[in-house]
């Protein structure tokens, strides 16, 4: 797993250089990382329930989803701010900054 990312390089000057944070499973632990799905298996097998949510939680996160679903179909919106995918987002969120305030472009 590899995650890289621009960071400002120290000094006085505006730069930002490309970094990389690294993790190998293999070099950190001294053998290779089981799949994903042996895990898994594995996981139900041995009752260790990390890696699963629990009945409780998915039945708490359709209530609280299909609570607005029913508001929506009972009210619908009177608009919707589409905006095409890879976008910073539709022009319409400019104006939910006050005054003199802008959203940060990365």
């Amino acid at each position: 797993m590899s995650l890289s990312f621009l960071s400002k390089v120290p000094g006085m000057r505006l730069r930002r250089q490309q970094v990389k944070m690294d993790f190998n499973y293999g070099a950190s632990f001294g053998r290779s990382s089981p799949e994903a799905y042996e895990r898994l298996l594995l996981d139900a097998m041995t009752g260790d329930g990390t890696l699963f949510t629990r009945s409780e939680e998915v039945e708490y996160s359709w209530r609280f989803v299909s609570a607005i679903l029913d508001g929506w179909a009972a009210q619908p919106p009177e608009t919707v701010c589409e905006y095409p995918a890879g976008t910073w987002g539709p022009a319409a969120a400019d104006g939910l900054l006050p005054d003199g305030l802008a959203w940060r472009r990365l």
